[in-house]
């Protein structure tokens, strides 16, 4: 199969499984008004069905045009080679460029991902928003004004409750839940992105989801409940318990955002043993490995400084953590996610269960074993709680 055709392939994969991030075609070979000087590709959701937008940037404007994912491939091989030399195809698993010389030959390079969401796929965002400002709970929350307006000092919160949505969107593009999905919040604290998930899934997405919120405050708790009544969102509870103490009779995703050191652990482990399909985690703190960490390698110099040695700390926690995901049957993503209030912990942990071989299993407990003994680690807590130490 020619390179263009492996290119057009990948496309028309990542279109259809949701990965797509852009694809950019450009070094136009003619030199015309009437020609286009690139083109840029993404995914629209049109009352028909998943699309694919075309813009056509001439040098005075630029033209939209939508393709069904079947008209693709017809489109771009009339443009590849004939219109355009260079093409570059982003997605959330790999980037591939495309360079196509003047007498029709072809390469295509692989890469790893630039990218690790993807946009979502709207014709018309502002018409299709995941979220109503006008929501009750936003008001009840702090969120917004009586008339719907996000408030001055909660627009640094807004944006991160709509990135944090188009992440979960993502997975669940990637991983479909049963609509009556059941999901637990580890450590909800005051309830924004509890609420702000519930409110997505049943108004956006048109699920029926159960979703509890697992807190130790009570009056948190207390707070929620009483918003999430009034709000008339039936699915979405709370409950003021340890994170260890929950025991579900169903999970299909877990999530656990800015619960503290081993806490993270302690839901994660949850996830694990229940199965869920989807775990998503923003680690805080790292006390545990950095209290243990006795490196023995190269990095014994740099690590004296305790800024250096507390960032460490924490791309082990977290990469160790990935890895034992990884071992228990998970595809992980480790990427930077929009720091919550108060807090600079802004990495994300995302997990899908899958279809892992023992090999690739083996193999991620084996690099947690090497990474331990090469900054002297005893052991981890995730893997203390997996019993997998």
């Amino acid at each position: 199969m020619s390179a263009i055709e492996l290119f057009i392939n990948a496309f028309h994969q990542s279109l259809n499984d949701g990965s797509l991030v852009k694809c950019t075609l450009s070094k136009s070979v003619i030199s015309t008004p009437e020609t286009p000087k690139n083109v840029f590709i993404r995914s629209v959701l049109l009352k028909k069905g998943l699309h694919a937008a075309f813009n056509f940037r001439f040098t005075n404007r630029d033209e939209v045009k939508n393709f069904t994912s079947g008209e693709t491939a017809t489109v771009l091989r009339s443009l590849l080679g004939e219109t355009f030399l260079h093409a570059t195809l982003l997605t959330t698993s790999r980037d591939l460029a495309l360079q196509i010389r003047p007498g029709g030959d072809a390469r295509l390079s692989e890469n790893a991902p630039s990218h690790t969401q993807v946009p979502a796929p709207a014709h018309d965002r502002e018409k299709k928003r995941l979220l109503d400002p006008a929501a009750p709970w936003l008001h009840m929350l702090g969120i917004t004004s009586a008339s719907g307006e996000v408030l001055a000092q909660s627009h640094d919160k807004w944006r991160q409750i709509n990135k944090y949505l188009e992440i979960i969107g993502a997975l669940l593009r990637e991983t479909q839940l049963p609509p009556d999905a059941h999901i637990a919040d580890m450590g909800s604290g005051k309830g924004y992105l509890t609420f702000a998930l519930y409110d997505y899934m049943r108004n956006f997405l048109g699920m029926t989801p159960h979703i509890t919120g697992i807190e130790l405050r009570q009056t948190l708790v207390d707070t929620c409940n009483s918003s999430a009544r009034e709000s008339g969102f039936d699915g979405l509870s709370f409950a003021a318990q340890n994170i260890s103490e929950y025991t579900p009779g169903r999970l299909d995703m877990l999530i656990a955002l800015h619960a503290c050191d081993t806490a993270t652990d302690l839901a994660l482990a949850a996830g694990i043993r229940n199965k869920a399909r989807i775990i998503v985690a923003a680690p805080c703190c790292h006390k545990q490995i950095r209290r243990d960490m006795t490196p023995k390698n190269e990095m014994v110099p740099l690590l004296r400084h305790g800024i250096l040695e507390e960032r460490q700390a924490e791309i082990l926690t977290d990469g160790i953590r990935a890895l034992l995901l990884e071992s228990e049957g998970y595809q992980t993503k480790v990427f930077e996610f929009i720091s919550a209030e108060h807090t600079a912990k802004n990495v994300m942990i995302t997990a899908v269960l899958g279809k892992t071989g023992r090999q690739k299993r083996q193999k991620a407990l084996d690099e947690v074993k090497a990474i331990k003994e090469s900054y002297g680690i005893r052991v981890h807590e995730l893997e203390k709680l997996l019993g997998s130490e």
